[in-house]
């Protein structure tokens, strides 16, 4: 499985992105998706996540701000983030769970490269 992401940039704060991330290879194998992000200095934490049906899960800090959609016709995931704050800045990486692995995904097999997010203040 391979997961490519795009969407990232630099935004004013309160201002908004849509990140994406296409899955291709082997699609069958892949059960929820979501997005992590990690900033400088900080460890890799889990912005939120959404299951083959449509669960969504999501961090505190962003609840509220981001929204997680997912295009299975499209193999495709995107994180919607409104309301874009500097402590948001952070390289995000697509992420995949393997299938069976159930909800919420205990870890996530597939990683993305990641794409950077600077929100300036």
């Amino acid at each position: 499985v391979q997961l490519q992401a795009s969407g990232g940039g630099l935004v004013q704060r309160g201002g908004s992105l849509t990140l994406s991330c296409v899955a291709s290879g082997r699609i069958a194998s892949i059960d929820a998706m979501g997005w992590y992000r990690q900033a400088p200095g900080k460890e890799r934490e889990l912005v939120a996540a959404i299951s083959q049906l449509g669960t969504t899960d999501y961090a505190d800090s962003v609840r509220g701000r981001f929204t997680i959609s997912r295009d299975n016709a499209k193999d495709t995931v995107y994180l919607q983030m409104n309301s874009l704050k500097p402590d948001d800045t952070a390289i995000y990486y697509c992420t995949a769970s393997r299938r069976f692995t159930g909800w919420p995904p205990s870890r996530y097999a597939y990683w993305g490269q990641g794409t950077q997010v600077t929100v300036s203040s």
